[in-house]
């Protein structure tokens, strides 16, 4: 057997050490005739592509959310904290409200955002706008912020504000939903201020100026239907706890709330 000459095996051998030549030349160019053009009414197809094409990344959409609309039955308090989106996967137009009052001292805090919103990453928004303050005074505000999801669903929110009267303030606000079962969620909250001076008009100090955190348990009859319970805590600093203080008001404060969170 080792005798017996195979030219087979030794050509076999010889055709797979030689070098493959691939072809240099571009690719052909895309197609751009449509098949079922030739089986189907032209017009009719040109409209289906088009919605295919405004489904999968075109089309705009919009969102009102009411992310807390709640009563504090101990003083007769009331806080809102709402957001209009439009727009699509990438460029969106943003409204944000929230403020806060009570039935003796009526409306304390008021301000609405009109912000341009773009998407960075899949998970994260760059925003840009006015923020215009209605109470306790009047202030209009240049605004850059960020929002987004942090990896295991952290929900985060971050902005500077630069005043018409030149004051610079930061705000930083940060959720969690923690799901205990289908329809009970509890949500850890907290939110942060900074200022970079002593505003004593709007009890504002400079530092750190203010901490508030809240634990609110929801019941999601629907998805875009919650009602929930919960407490809310906040504490001033520095001496923005000198201007509460001299205002009467206690600088640390514990509330009982109840409140309603939608969607649609």
């Amino acid at each position: 057997m080792s005798g017996m000459d195979m030219p087979g095996m030794n050509q076999g051998s010889e055709d797979a050490s030689a070098e493959v030549e691939i072809p240099q030349t571009p690719a052909p160019p895309p197609a751009t005739d449509h098949l079922a053009d030739g089986y189907f009414d032209p017009g009719a197809m040109a409209e289906a592509r088009h919605m295919l094409h405004m489904e999968h990344g075109a089309m705009n959409f919009s969102n009102i959310m009411f992310d807390r609309l709640e009563l504090q039955p101990g003083d007769g308090g009331y806080a809102w904290d709402t957001e209009f989106r439009y727009g699509g996967d990438i460029h969106r137009l943003v409204v944000k409200s929230e403020g806060e009052g009570s039935n003796e001292d009526g409306l304390e805090d008021a301000e609405v955002q009109i912000l341009y919103s773009r998407a960075i990453t899949p998970y994260f928004d760059i925003q840009a706008g006015l923020r215009q303050d209605f109470e306790p005074q009047s202030r209009t505000y240049l605004t850059l912020g960020t929002e987004g999801m942090f990896p295991y669903w952290f929900d985060v929110e971050g902005a500077v504000f630069l005043s018409n009267e030149g004051e610079l303030l930061a705000r930083a606000e940060g959720t969690y939903d923690l799901r205990l079962t289908q329809r009970f969620i509890l949500q850890p909250a907290a939110e942060v201020t900074f200022s970079a001076q002593n505003i004593p008009e709007l009890e504002i100090g400079s530092g750190l100026s203010s901490v508030e955190l809240g634990l609110r348990l929801r019941y999601e009859i629907r998805r875009e239907f919650a009602p929930y319970i919960g407490v809310s805590y906040e504490r001033k600093f520095g001496k923005a706890a000198d201007f509460v203080r001299l205002s009467g008001h206690d600088p640390e404060t514990t509330k009982v709330v109840i409140g309603l969170r939608a969607w649609f």
